[in-house]
């Protein structure tokens, strides 16, 4: 079975900067629909950026601008490089992998439909 693993969290102070990592292993790795997506306390969990086969990117309203994510196939890695990072983007982020190769609405916008979730890695940031 495919595994995801993430990595970069840390507690950083308004205005900061993160990159997350996210290495994906096993034998069923294909280049598919990819995302992060972050839940925080009391809070459904949100989509904050995805990246699908051709590596065409979508990401929320509250990030765009300041978050990038991207994915190099050969090494199986996906990335979040956070900028001007902002108290309210605290929470538990996951990058997760679908089967299809663009990213369906839903999936965008919470996650619904991912095949493969990695544990996660904590993000806070302070005011």
């Amino acid at each position: 079975q495919v595994q995801l693993t993430e990595s970069g969290g840390g507690s950083v102070q308004a205005g900061g900067s993160l990159r997350l990592s996210c290495v994906i292993s096993g034998l069923t790795y294909r280049p598919y629909c990819m995302g992060w997506f972050r839940q925080a306390p009391g809070k459904w969990r949100e989509g904050v950026a995805t990246v699908d086969s051709n590596g065409i990117t979508t990401s929320d309203p509250s990030v765009r601008g300041r978050f990038v994510i991207s994915r190099d196939n050969d090494k199986n890695m996906l990335y979040l490089d956070m900028n001007n990072l902002k108290p309210e983007d605290s929470g538990m982020y996951y990058c997760a992998r679908d089967w299809s190769r663009a990213c369906a609405m839903e999936t965008q916008r919470t996650g619904a439909g991912m095949t493969a979730w990695g544990k996660g890695t904590l993000v806070t940031v302070s005011s």
